[in-house]
């Protein structure tokens, strides 16, 4: 049920060349343990501004909005959205930071329904975990670090270091702990 839904919104966000990557969940269960999730995350490569295309899109997968979406975009970045037939929830994110687009580049095919589907990379999984910080995601972050012992642990330092800076928080610190407990 979710592969063929991610293969949809897949196919119609690369038909219309609106940059994407699955996070959340769906991400956690290739690099981590498989958990229960319910509902799909999708960060886009796009502005508020492009949220006229999105909607499209969302039509053409066959997903109807959960909000008033023009203002509610605008207020949160974010358009919830459901597929009515299996009452799997959408979210998808707008963003067009520096690390977004960076993280969208870096991310992974996985073919899923005989389509290609943009899944982020491990290390943005993690580094999107870690900045999430609920303990359910440094679960996750821990099971990921022992199920993965490869990763680029420069490139997740890196862009931790760079959020610590901007918003005064402990997320290298916080990573550094999980590494060192996976060890």
């Amino acid at each position: 049920m979710f592969d063929s839904l991610l293969a949809r919104i897949a196919a119609k966000l690369d038909a219309l060349d609106l940059p994407y990557m699955v996070i959340g969940g769906q991400a956690v269960l290739l690099y981590g343990e498989p958990r229960l999730t319910v509902d799909i995350d999708i960060t886009l490569g796009a502005t508020v501004d492009q949220l006229t295309m999105v909607l499209k899109a969302v039509e053409a997968i066959g997903l109807r909005p959960l909000v008033d979406p023009e203002p509610f975009v605008h207020e949160t970045m974010v358009l919830p959205c459901e597929e009515p037939d299996s009452g799997i929830r959408v979210d998808f994110i707008f963003s067009s930071s520096p690390y977004e687009r960076q993280a969208i580049e870096h991310a992974r095919m996985v073919r899923l329904a005989n389509v290609p589907v943009r899944f982020a990379s491990l290390e943005d999984v993690i580094i999107h975990k870690v900045i999430a910080g609920r303990p359910r995601d440094l679960e996750d972050v821990r099971t990921m670090l022992i199920k993965n012992r490869e990763l680029d642990s420069a490139y997740i330092q890196g862009w931790l270091d760079q959020f610590d800076e901007a918003l005064d928080e402990p997320y290298r610190a916080r990573f550094d702990a999980l590494l060192g407990e996976s060890l």
